[in-house]
């Protein structure tokens, strides 16, 4: 049996295993774009024109509308916030706390969590906020 060669140039170039190629490194980048750090504690945030995106950071503190307060998935009281962010800042040096509260909370309440966490030596405060459709 005897096999042909030929060196001849391809006319035509098979694009499908580079558009699978594209294709899936597409949906990675989709899916994985997307994940934030979120507690699994549901709040309503208030709303914003210019929303930016917020870095992820450990010291995310949840204001709940019923009052309760979140540290991380963890339920702490306004007396403790001062020892865990404390605990935390000492395993972790960052300097962000992001504040997910409830557009229902009292401002006061807000306030109170920004001072506990300037006594720890917290300066950075980013308040989280929903991009408002208009």
């Amino acid at each position: 049996m005897k096999f042909e060669m030929s060196n001849k140039p391809l006319s035509v170039f098979n694009f499908s295993s580079l558009t699978d190629i594209v294709l899936l490194l597409l949906i990675f980048f989709l899916l994985t774009s997307q994940f934030v750090i979120q507690t699994g504690v549901k709040v309503k945030l208030p709303g914003s024109k210019n929303n930016e995106q917020v870095t992820p950071s450990r010291f995310v503190i949840t204001l709940t509308a019923d009052g309760k307060i979140f540290l991380g998935s963890n339920e702490v009281t306004l007396g403790t916030i001062p020892l865990e962010l404390s605990k935390i800042k000492s395993q972790i040096p960052e300097n962000n706390l992001i504040i997910r509260a409830d557009k229902s909370v009292v401002i006061n309440r807000v306030i109170r969590i920004i001072d506990a966490a300037k006594g720890v030596g917290i300066t950075k405060f980013t308040i989280e906020t929903e991009k408002e459709s208009f």
